[in-house]
């Protein structure tokens, strides 16, 4: 081809590229995007492909993965819920020794040598807002397994950012307990993370626990002396996944937190089957929440 039959790159042609490239990379199911942050950790979205069409911005829901990191999985498995309740999806993803020790529970205890989990999220969180122009001030969170130990932590943390939170069978629970050191209860959460645990900001957030009736293999979940996240109290919450999680719905309970309890009956281990139980707690508090709104 010669230099003279070369198209030209018009103002529309590049303009019509611009299009198609944000349809195919920011629309729909993303491609995995390395935080800006810090970009040892990454994420994809779901984004309605019609949402710059709406009147209202969108709601943002978080689906944190578990140990296995099956965040695109999770991404997934709430896309259809994001585009018919009008509800951006973002999957974070936070590999297994991003230390260069293997560790893959990190992100489960919220902090893990000089990384602070909870930031990492929330920067992620503000990027997608900024990138779409939208404010993210409050959004939900669901995690199951591994996601459900970083799901009640971050709830205690920083309930002003959340508007609902799904907690999922998780391995290990931190009970609101001001007589026992992090992680197995808070009294000396505000010396490690700089904040104070707030129940009654807390009770302000709708808060679901979800686990299987089935869920009852202990293995995986309980503590050993001598391992890294073994304290004194570690296995005193319950032997099963619905034992303890059932001693962290008692302990919000004691302290003025509505809890939706989900056993569901015949489950195991199956955090995408969950995921159904969760969109209805999800839909049912959105609903909720636009209506108020409204009035």
């Amino acid at each position: 081809m010669s230099p003279q039959e070369i198209p030209a790159f018009t103002d529309a042609a590049v303009a019509d590229a611009a299009r198609r490239g944000r349809a195919m990379y920011d629309l729909g199911s993303t491609p995995i995007f390395a935080s800006r942050s810090d970009p040892r950790f990454g994420y994809c979205l779901y984004v309605p492909p019609d949402i710059a069409e709406a009147e209202t911005a969108p709601e943002l829901i978080v689906a944190m993965h578990g140990t296995g990191r099956s965040f695109v999985e999770y991404r997934n498995a709430f896309a259809e819920f994001g585009r018919w309740n009008r509800c951006v999806i973002l999957a974070p993803l936070f590999p297994i020794g991003v230390q260069g020790d293997g560790n893959r529970d990190g992100f489960k205890y919220m902090a893990e040598g000089d990384i602070r989990y909870d930031r990492v999220l929330l920067d992620m969180v503000a990027e997608v807002g900024a990138k779409y122009g939208w404010r993210f001030d409050r959004f939900a969170l669901f995690g199951y397994s591994g996601g459900g130990h970083f799901a009640h932590r971050f709830l205690m943390l920083h309930p002003d950012r959340l508007w609902a939170v799904s907690i999922g069978a998780p391995g290990s629970v931190t009970l609101l307990d001001p007589t026992r050191d992090w992680w197995v209860g808070t009294r000396d959460v505000e010396a490690r993370f700089g904040v104070a645990v707030d129940p009654a900001a807390m009770a302000k957030v709708a808060v679901q626990m979800v686990v299987g009736s089935a869920d009852i293999e202990t293995w995986e979940i309980t503590h050993r002396e001598g391992g890294r996240h073994w304290m004194p109290g570690a296995n005193d919450a319950g032997r099963t996944r619905p034992e303890r999680l059932a001693s962290l719905c008692h302990s919000f309970e004691a302290a003025g937190i509505s809890v939706r309890f989900d056993l569901v009956a015949g489950m195991a281990h199956d955090g995408l089957r969950a995921v159904e139980t969760v969109k209805g707690f999800f839909a049912d508090t959105l609903a909720a929440m636009r209506q108020a709104e409204r009035q």
